[in-house]
């Protein structure tokens, strides 16, 4: 449920949401058995996915948030159905970033190739829960404070100049968590498979798995902080929002082990993330000061004048700047190649032959 304000802005009015209940119940279900079933074959059968299977799967989950948009459309309305679709490419666009940080923690883990599912997946579903919270404190906050438009607003825009500055990028080295974690605990310097504990010499150690998993819960802590405000720029449907997230997530394990070292080239995608935060934040400051309730910003009134974006608008400069920043990255990626004299590599094996290590010094 969420809420709109009274003609006379002093509470919030409930409204209910157009999609019939037992569409969104047999969503969250559907959904959530999806994902299960994902992580039992990863811990049934822990691999590095071919090529061909990677794409089969990221195709399926694309079509299926295609295919729930449309389901929007006919059991909703369009104003819906475009909130999904407007939703789920920005949370696409902010998680494949996530995923950039993702192929580094990998990579500096020296995380063996066929754990790496494991991995990702548990970041995954981390992701998940951080974002599902993220949500409901939001939602909270909106039903009563009009006002923390301006505050989400002011974050994205930050956050944009945070991508683009020089050095904004700049993950190496290990996080204050994983710092202090190596002073408490007792770490040992081996992987043994996918454990997170492990017997060394007859004493109880952690694994590096274990300072994986640390360093990408913390990874998506952070990227709720920024995912969250822009999708409720979008919508503020609690029930598009999680949905659009969830798709956003799904077969983003997948897309990892499909792009390979391709990933790490796309060197303006983050230009094209960036330029999509910086325009949803502009767009919720702009809506937080049509429903102004503020005294000290126009007397507490409404502030006419300032332009509605609308949910297509929104929709086609997200896509438009997703797409321009791909092909351009691709562009440079293939001319940087050729004059090496080398061509683009897809899949998995680039990441591979730098994960095959099974007992790296993660020290």
């Amino acid at each position: 449920m969420i809420g709109v304000l009274s003609p006379n802005r002093r509470k919030v009015i409930p409204v209910t949401s157009v999609l019939p209940l037992w569409f969104e119940i047999g969503s969250m279900i559907l959904l959530v058995g999806i994902l299960i079933v994902d992580l039992l074959l990863i811990v049934r059968r822990p691999h590095v996915p071919s090529m061909r299977e990677a794409s089969l799967w990221v195709g399926f989950y694309v079509l299926l948030a295609l295919v729930f948009a449309g389901a929007i459309f006919l059991l909703g309305d369009v104003q819906h159905g475009s909130e999904f679709l407007a939703g789920w490419l920005t949370e696409y666009s902010l998680s494949i970033d996530n995923l950039f940080v993702f192929v580094l923690i990998l990579a500096s883990f020296k995380v063996p190739s066929a754990y790496q599912q494991r991995a990702l997946m548990i970041g995954i579903v981390l992701a998940l829960i951080f974002r599902g919270l993220f949500i409901l404190a939001g939602a909270a906050l909106i039903e009563r404070f009009i006002w923390i438009f301006f505050i989400f607003g002011a974050w994205l825009i930050w956050t944009a100049w945070q991508q683009v500055k020089p050095g904004g990028d700049d993950h190496g080295g290990d996080s204050w968590i994983i710092r202090q974690a190596k002073k408490v605990m007792p770490i040992t310097d081996h992987y043994d498979g996918g454990k997170m504990r492990t017997t060394v010499d007859g004493k109880r150690m952690w694994t590096p798995f274990f300072l994986v998993l640390i360093s990408l819960g913390t990874t998506d802590l952070l990227f709720a902080l920024d995912s969250i405000p822009a999708i409720f720029g979008i919508t503020q449907s609690p029930f598009i929002v999680f949905t659009a997230n969830v798709f956003a997530l799904m077969g983003l394990r997948q897309l990892y082990f499909l792009l390979g070292g391709l990933l790490e080239r796309l060197e303006y995608l983050k230009y094209g993330i960036a330029f999509i935060l910086a325009f949803i934040g502009v767009k919720l400051v702009f809506h937080a000061l049509h429903e102004n309730e503020l005294p000290f910003i126009n007397g507490g009134e409404p502030v006419a004048w300032v332009p509605d974006i609308s949910t297509w608008m929104s929709l086609g400069v997200i896509l438009g700047a997703m797409i321009v920043a791909t092909v351009a990255s691709v562009i440079k990626a293939k001319k940087v190649a050729a004059a090496h004299g080398e061509t683009l590599h897809f899949g998995a094996a680039e990441i591979a032959s730098d994960t095959a290590t099974d007992a790296p010094d993660t020290k």
